[in-house]
């Protein structure tokens, strides 16, 4: 087959038609993922990212609820206490001068993303690993390995963000491996403003 000044073999031919398949499936396969899988917006925070390629890019650490999760050690948890010093029921935070880690399966609850600590550690490799960070209230956990979301190249960096501004990320949860990025939002003083690139 001739093509303009190109010509076509049947092997080049049958390669195309592999490479369209293959790219066809994936973008398929997350279609599907970002319609019926679970989505939930978090708020998140902007880090140095260190993807070795081309573009513009924010990586952005999730926050999670671990609330549901006990730390591997006891002692890295501080429990509110009563007049007595008693330990009373109430959410807890960390207590330890350096971070927790420890791996979780992630879910959607009441519209927050929740980090459970799976406790089979012949499950803990296909978790998501989450950071406790010194002094952190069990609401504010984030997950250890940022996600990525590219940007257009000339639009405003929203992770500069001011006092009283929060940057927010809805993902989807796919069955397995990291949540992934679908769109981006500032929340200014309570007022809700969603990004567009």
């Amino acid at each position: 087959m001739k093509i303009g000044n190109w010509t076509l073999t049947k092997t080049s031919l049958a390669l195309l038609l592999i490479q369209l398949a293959l790219v066809s499936t994936i973008a398929a396969k997350y279609f599907y993922e970002r319609q019926k899988c679970p989505r939930v917006w978090t708020r998140t925070v902007a880090v140095y990212g260190q993807v070795p390629m081309r573009g513009r890019y924010l990586s952005l650490r999730l926050t999670v609820d671990g609330c549901q999760s006990t730390l591997p050690s006891a002692k890295a948890a501080k429990f509110p206490r009563g007049w007595n010093g008693a330990a009373v029921p109430g959410d807890y935070s960390v207590g330890y001068v350096a971070p927790v880690f420890f791996p979780a399966d992630l879910k959607v609850e009441n519209n927050q993303l929740v980090a459970v600590e799976i406790t089979d550690e012949e499950r803990q490799e296909s978790g998501q690993m989450v950071e406790a960070p010194p002094g952190a209230a069990c609401q504010q956990f984030r997950l250890a390995k940022p996600v990525d979301y590219y940007i257009a190249e000339h639009a405003p960096d929203p992770s500069w963000t001011k006092q009283g501004r929060e940057l927010w990320i809805e993902v989807t949860l796919p069955p397995k491996g990291p949540p992934r990025p679908l769109a981006l939002a500032l929340k200014d003083n309570g007022l809700w403003k969603p990004l567009n690139f």
